[in-house]
């Protein structure tokens, strides 16, 4: 929905954006970072490349439609049919534009192209496609459909970079971080057997994709491996967009951690039970869930809590619940912030 006063939403910002506008958005992030700055400008040196605005449009419009549900979302979960349907057209766009796709252990999508100087470390762009079950159109799409479109801008100018190029599409992002964990070294044998959103688990989904999850301690990067990572996302938080800020750099990666909260209480008639002799396990996590949001807002800091998921038992709408089931998540800067 548009703003009062004319002011576009984050969707119509993307596609009606021209390239010099684009262009301008995309020099001042890449200078802001504190990533061997060297590197970035290679990928500048010629400023009069810019990126096809409306090519870029028509191919986020496109990943949009595989998994496309009625609401104008998409449910592309990792490891789903549409997940792989569109992994395989992004590796065709990125054959066109010179590079060399393939699966990694992981899943991973990772497209390579050498440089002009073979012994120098790759720079690496890229994102995720796969949704969480009823997403957006723009988390994980808008910095894999912007790597793609920095591919195809090189290759229609035939401009071969000093570092070598990577395109990273990482696996099941959303119900894990599975393939970008991989590349740290980080990923745990327990969480192979987590039943994915798919309806498969981790180690089945990695091998729909053309995985092996049983080689992934093979595709740890060593330090220097890589030379930098830029990723372009969309703002979720909608920070920026209040204060109509066009672009922000990204300061740190926030931790995160999560628990399944259960409480217990006892199973009896809603009826004919007195509220005085009621132990009703979902009064309990309301109390627990209202702890959470207070805890987290007064408390110093700019960390976030959420409780996303709740389950009743036995959810019967004439029944006191005996049991209640839900999530406990928090995010912060710092794991030390996380643990206060």
């Amino acid at each position: 929905m548009g703003r009062k006063g004319g002011r576009r939403s984050q969707g119509a910002l993307l596609f009606g954006m021209d390239r010099r506008h684009f262009n301008g958005l995309a020099a001042t992030g890449l200078m802001g970072l504190n990533l061997r700055p060297q590197a970035w400008f290679d990928l500048l040196s010629d400023q009069n490349l810019e990126v096809d605005g409306p090519r870029l449009s028509q191919r986020m419009r496109r990943l949009a439609s595989f998994g496309a549900n009625a609401a104008g979302g998409i449910d592309r979960v990792a490891f789903s049919d549409a997940n792989i349907e569109a992994l395989d057209w992004v590796a065709g766009l990125l054959v066109e534009s010179g590079f060399s796709p393939s699966i990694d252990f992981a899943g991973n999508l990772i497209a390579r192209k050498p440089g002009s100087s073979s012994e120098l470390p790759p720079i690496m762009l890229g994102s995720h496609i796969d949704s969480v079950p009823g997403g957006g159109n723009y988390d994980g799409q808008v910095g894999s459909m912007g790597a793609l479109e920095v591919a195809a801008t090189l290759a229609d100018a035939a401009y071969t970079t000093r570092h070598p190029l990577e395109i990273s599409i990482f696996s099941n992002e959303e119900g894990g971080k599975t393939g970008s964990r991989a590349l740290a070294g980080e990923v745990e044998t327990f969480e192979l057997d987590i039943v994915t959103a798919s309806g498969f688990t981790i180690a089945d989904g990695i091998q729909r994709l053309g995985g092996n999850p049983d080689r992934l301690e093979e595709l740890r990067r060593r330090d220097g491996s890589v030379e930098a990572f830029l990723e372009l996302h969309i703002e979720q938080g909608a920070v920026l967009d209040a204060d109509e800020i066009d672009v922000g750099v990204v300061e740190g990666i926030v931790g995160i951690m999560r628990w399944t909260v259960i409480v217990e209480g006892s199973t009896n008639h809603a009826g004919t039970t007195p509220m005085d002799r009621r132990s009703d396990a979902m009064v309990g996590a309301a109390r627990f869930i209202d702890l959470v949001h207070t805890t987290a807002r007064r408390m110093p800091g700019r960390q976030v809590a959420t409780v996303g998921r709740l389950e009743a038992e036995p959810g019967a709408p004439n029944v006191i619940p005996g049991r209640v089931t839900m999530t406990l998540e928090i995010r912060d800067l710092s794991m030390a912030g996380i643990e206060r």
